[in-house]
C-alpha cells in the first residue's frame, strides 16, 4: 500500500483479527491497524501525518539515507576466484 507516497507493508494478524500496516523505509517506525481497507487508508494516513510532524519538531530527515554500499559474505574459495588466486 503506498499513502502519500510512502510505502506500507500490510499484514493479517489472526490475533487479533485485524490488519497492520507498517511503512518501509523510515527513520523510525509508523505503524497502523484496522479491520479493512478503508480502515487501513484512513489509520495509515493519520500515523505517517503524526510520524512526519514529529520529524519535523526533530529537524530528523523522516526517510531512511542509503550509502549505495553493502557488505556480502562469501565462502573464502569464491572470494579468491575473481581475484585471480
Amino acid at each position: 500500500m503506498v499513502i502519500d507516497g510512502y510505502k506500507a507493508v500490510i499484514e493479517y494478524d489472526p490475533e487479533i483479527e485485524m490488519f497492520r500496516g507498517e511503512f518501509v523505509g523510515l527513520n523510525g517506525g509508523a505503524d497502523f491497524y484496522a479491520a479493512d481497507i478503508e480502515g487501513l487508508k484512513r489509520e495509515g494516513a493519520t500515523s505517517l501525518r503524526v510520524f512526519l510532524e514529529m520529524c519535523a519538531e526533530d529537524g530528523v530527515e523522516p526517510r531512511k539515507v542509503f550509502s549505495g554500499k553493502f557488505n556480502v559474505r562469501v565462502p573464502p574459495e569464491l572470494h579468491a576466484h575473481p581475484a585471480g588466486a
